[in-house]
């Protein structure tokens, strides 16, 4: 299997750059796993999707201001992306710049605030700041919107590149599948029936690199924080016993709850996971999904066509092309139900 297998053809106007004026003002691209069938709705038709017994899961990790505009010591303009927070000064981020920086280097951020590059391997860098990180990126960190969208964090993006739930900091990027929700649909679905339930991956810089092998088996994800609770163990639990439906939102949902599931059986999980789902996977928690439209040969794209076979998912994209859907992060949505065939 080749990476070169989940390439698709996407016009560059379809790149959503910002987002549209409602979250529920999105479209849905509702994919049948099984018939591979379509249908084009409105994304609060999502509300008729969802059976009044399924269980929603939802992450709720929120993203932190992990962008950071300096300057080199030559005066070139450098750009970190804090990936992961070591300790209290530390981080390891991805650097971009005209000239790489070399060990030993300092980047500037402002009158005040600096960094050494205490390492590199592969497109991570070490790095370690002169003052408490966390204040740093509070004072100078900008929304680290990812790199398809072509231009400079504005007042909006504080909000809407935030999930109405998040709540545990410590994501570098969107789970930009639960940006289409907000209170109130999320109160009328309770209201249906149908149950909420929360688990945490924190996503990283990791989710922006691209997969740089021809076998799609040789790629490997970075690994990423995350938790699936006690509480939202056993109404994963209660809900398989009982013949529900487990709906996750967003792929980061999916790889949370699989890498959770050990001898057969969802267990409490706390820890970091860098499972990488593609075609031949054998899914053991998640029936539906909720999800954005992703990036040709991504590994997101190739989870997707885990779930619902790989021609019916590009078969639904070369639509979503043809009629004009928002792509990424700020586009529009798909419900998949899962191929059991």
């Amino acid at each position: 299997m080749l990476v070169s297998d989940f390439d698709y053809q996407l016009p560059e106007e379809l790149i959503a750059q910002h987002p549209v004026s409602e979250r529920t003002g999105s479209r849905l691209l509702h994919l049948d796993g099984n018939s591979g069938a379509l249908a084009d709705y409105p994304f609060s038709h999502i509300i008729r999707l969802l059976q009044p017994d399924d269980l929603l899961v939802l992450n709720d990790t929120r993203v932190f201001p992990a962008r950071l505009l300096g300057k080199k010591q030559s005066g070139g303009a450098v750009e970190v992306l804090v990936g992961r927070i070591e300790d209290s000064h530390r981080a390891i981020a991805y650097v971009r710049a005209s000239k790489t920086p070399k060990v030993g280097a300092r980047l500037y951020f402002g009158a005040d605030a600096s960094a050494e590059v205490l390492s590199r391997q592969a497109e991570l860098f070490e790095l370690e700041f002169n003052q408490p990180l966390r204040e740093l990126l509070e004072r100078h960190g900008k929304v680290p919107l990812p790199p398809y969208i072509h231009r400079t964090p504005e007042g909006e993006d504080a909000e809407r590149y935030q999930t109405v739930y998040a709540r545990r900091e410590g994501a570098v990027a969107a789970p930009t599948a639960g940006l289409h929700f907000d209170g109130p649909l999320l109160e009328s679905l309770e209201k249906q029936g149908v149950e909420l339930c929360y688990v945490t991956l924190h996503v990283g810089a990791g989710t922006f690199a691209p997969v740089r092998v021809e076998a799609v088996k040789d790629h490997r994800l970075h690994h990423e924080e995350g938790e699936v609770s006690i509480e939202s163990c056993a109404a994963i639990r209660r809900a398989r016993a009982e013949g529900r439906r487990v709906v996750a939102v967003g792929t980061t949902s999916v790889r949370i709850l699989e890498a959770a599931v050990q001898d057969g059986e969802i267990q409490p999980f706390l820890g970091s996971t860098n499972l990488f789902i593609y075609p031949g996977y054998e899914f053991r928690c998640v029936d539906a999904l909720v999800t954005n439209f992703h990036l040709p040969r991504s590994s997101l794209l190739m989870l997707v066509s885990a779930f619902a076979g790989r021609e019916s998912v590009l078969a639904a994209y070369r639509h979503a092309v043809a009629e004009r859907y928002r792509f990424f992060s700020y586009g529009d949505a798909m419900f998949i139900t899962r191929s059991t065939g």
